[in-house]
């Protein structure tokens, strides 16, 4: 396995939210590993993250994943579409994080968009995010695609 540092990043405008959206592209979670804790005004979700940073230029390189944290504080309410406790071992993969500011900042919506057609929206007091890789990572064969398969 390559030897790479684990991610500590923290966000606090859009620009920072944009590079950590990146880091957690094609993540995948279970609804089990999403926890809101309303009275500390956080949310928080463990995924298995792609880690894009560490991808090599060749196909025959080792790919990795790693159990990382996306930890959002401030966090006022959470609305979910799509997205159910229902079915245990649905996985769901994390597509997009954007952040809507309120037309009086710093709050604002923040949008975790998964495929399928869900998604988490999280009314925030300012924008405060932070991605926490842990050292658990581990090597898989397939890169993440948004290619439509050919038949």
């Amino acid at each position: 396995m390559a030897e790479t540092t684990p991610l500590r990043l923290i966000a606090e405008d859009t620009d920072d939210l944009t590079v950590i959206a990146a880091a957690v592209q094609d993540a995948v979670t279970k609804a089990e590993n999403l926890k809101y804790e309303s009275r500390k005004h956080r949310f928080s979700i463990e995924l298995n993250r792609f880690r894009w940073e560490a991808k090599t230029r060749r196909r025959k390189g080792p790919q990795t994943r790693i159990r990382s944290l996306l930890a959002f504080d401030g966090v006022l309410a959470v609305k979910t579409l799509g997205i159910t406790k229902s079915d245990p071992d649905m996985v769901y993969s994390l597509l997009n994080v954007e952040f809507v500011p309120d037309e009086d900042p710093p709050g604002g919506v923040v949008r975790l968009l998964f495929a399928g057609d869900g998604e988490l929206a999280l009314t925030v007091e300012a924008l405060d995010v932070t991605l926490l890789d842990s050292d658990y990572e581990w090597t898989t064969r397939h890169t993440p695609s948004h290619e439509r398969r050919k038949r």
